[in-house]
């Protein structure tokens, strides 16, 4: 426990400066701006619970094999200290943290933090007892394993986000079928939808409609647009308007 909070003092510092840099307006060389960064530091805060969480599981292990009593009283102080803390931060984070996976991460930091020191509050005081030996190596096995599976979840959101795969809530053909329903006459393709970061949803599309003047054409993209906002969250629509067609068959294209 006293290792997964150390790394955690770091994490919370890493999101804070993500989330400082993600905030920050876009340069020539930078032209989506730095949102990304908020997901790059998930990843390492994630890929740092992995780490720490192996180390545990280790020194449990080596627990298992050679019992030996806790140093109880050390563990109770510590394990109250940390669990009035975390649940204070865990108070001042729940409201933001629906906001990215960021803040989502520091979140679960902080909420696991939680459980883990009232595990390890419990286990000091069963330290005394005939099983306190093998409470105290299987609560960091528990830790470990809590910790694990969240770390993971969020490896794969960041990764997903960082190899540009499209947001888990909006599949394409949908998106693309939705269009077509509300917009008699349009049909979407080339069709690739991606997150920059956090909350940052970007669309590019060639848009075949039967009109052939500009006005006409600009009009339905900016309704198109306005349709994408608003039923899919997607604030930034780049769309090709095409009277023929392109000539490429499939929804999502070909790359050359």
């Amino acid at each position: 426990d006293a290792a997964h909070n150390f790394a955690d003092v770091g994490a919370l510092g890493l999101a804070i400066f993500a989330r400082w840099l993600g905030r920050r307006p876009p340069t020539r060389r930078h032209t989506y701006g730095f949102r990304r960064a908020e997901v790059v530091a998930a990843l390492i805060n994630a890929a740092v619970l992995i780490a720490v969480s192996a180390l545990i599981g280790r020194e449990a292990v080596a627990r298992f094999l050679n019992p030996a009593p806790p140093h109880s009283t050390v563990m109770l102080v510590a394990a109250a200290a940390a669990l009035v803390a975390n649940l204070a931060s865990v108070a001042l984070l729940h409201r933001h943290r629906a906001e990215d996976i960021n803040v989502r991460s520091a979140f679960l930091h902080l909420a696991q933090d939680a459980l883990a020191s009232l595990a390890v509050f419990l286990a000091a005081l069963l330290a005394r007892t005939g099983i306190g030996p093998w409470v105290d190596p299987a609560v960091a096995v528990l830790i470990g394993l809590v910790v694990l599976r969240s770390a993971f979840s969020i490896v794969w959101e960041a990764l997903n986000t960082l190899l540009e795969a499209a947001p888990a809530d909006v599949p394409v053909e949908e998106l693309a079928s939705s269009v077509a329903r509300r917009f008699s006459g349009v049909e979407l393709h080339h069709l690739h939808v991606w997150e920059v970061g956090p909350g940052q949803r970007v669309l590019t599309a060639h848009m075949k409609t039967a009109v052939t003047s500009l006005p006409e054409a600009e009009s339905i993209a900016a309704a198109v647009r306005g349709f994408l906002l608003k039923e899919w969250n997607i604030q930034h629509v780049t769309l090709e308007a095409e009277a023929n067609g392109c000539g490429e068959k499939g929804l999502l294209g070909q790359w050359k």
